[in-house]
């Protein structure tokens, strides 16, 4: 999260840090670190293989209205922001008979956008800023079934760029204005901006199930 001009010490265990220095201005963010996110999916394709490929696991998501209880902590390596729990492990509850693997799949989208809402409510906290828009990008964010969930979860708008290598495109962007091939970062670097696609919130939001987030980590770690 872009706090602006200001440095926010986290009381949520989040991370304090430098978005970026220019012309002698810092701008400050806030950073939530989960530890297994897309690393989820290729769990689901590599050990458990109950998919082919990362497509594979959307498709089968999509076939299915809800998980049919079943509920995924990623804890693989521990737990991270805002929990920070080193020891936490792994686990899958809610299985019964009816549970296939259609609900797994989708589980394990839910599990990702689940730790990103522990994130964004920690950052929301932390800065009091309301998230109205999320921007996102990398590998995950071409999922339309969880960029959907994530908006259904938040509440917010879910705005995924033509350009999906945001990390790379910023660090081109602030190479080129400090070398004079743009002059304005508001004017210049902004037309230059394009939106892919926009998802918004479907219906009622979400609401987190209290056997996932705060409650597994106090009750069962």
């Amino acid at each position: 999260m872009n706090t602006g001009e200001e440095r926010i010490d986290s009381k949520s265990n989040l991370l304090s840090g430098i978005a970026w220095g220019l012309d002698g201005k810092v701008i400050y963010d806030l950073e939530g670190s989960a530890f297994n996110a897309g690393s989820v999916i290729k769990w689901l394709r590599d050990e458990l293989e109950l998919i082919t490929s990362a497509q594979e696991c959307d498709i089968f998501a999509e076939e299915v209205p809800d998980t049919n209880g079943l509920y995924l902590v990623p804890a693989f390596t521990g737990l991270g922001a805002p929990y920070w729990d080193m020891y936490a492990r792994g686990i899958m509850v809610g299985i019964t008979r009816s549970i296939n693997k259609r609900h797994v799949c989708r589980a394990v989208l839910e599990s990702i956008t689940y730790q990103m809402t522990d994130l964004l409510e920690a950052m929301m906290s932390d800065s009091d800023i309301i998230l109205k828009d999320l921007r996102v990008d990398g590998g995950a964010s071409v999922s339309n079934i969880m960029m959907q969930m994530q908006a259904d979860m938040t509440g917010c708008h879910v705005n995924r760029p033509k350009n999906r290598e945001a990390t790379a495109l910023g660090a081109a962007y602030l190479a080129g204005l400090a070398t004079g091939v743009w002059k304005d970062q508001a004017e210049e670097i902004c037309r230059l901006e394009a939106c892919g696609r926009t998802l918004t919130q479907l219906g009622k939001i979400i609401k987190r199930s209290h056997i996932y987030a705060s409650f597994i980590h106090k009750k069962l770690y």
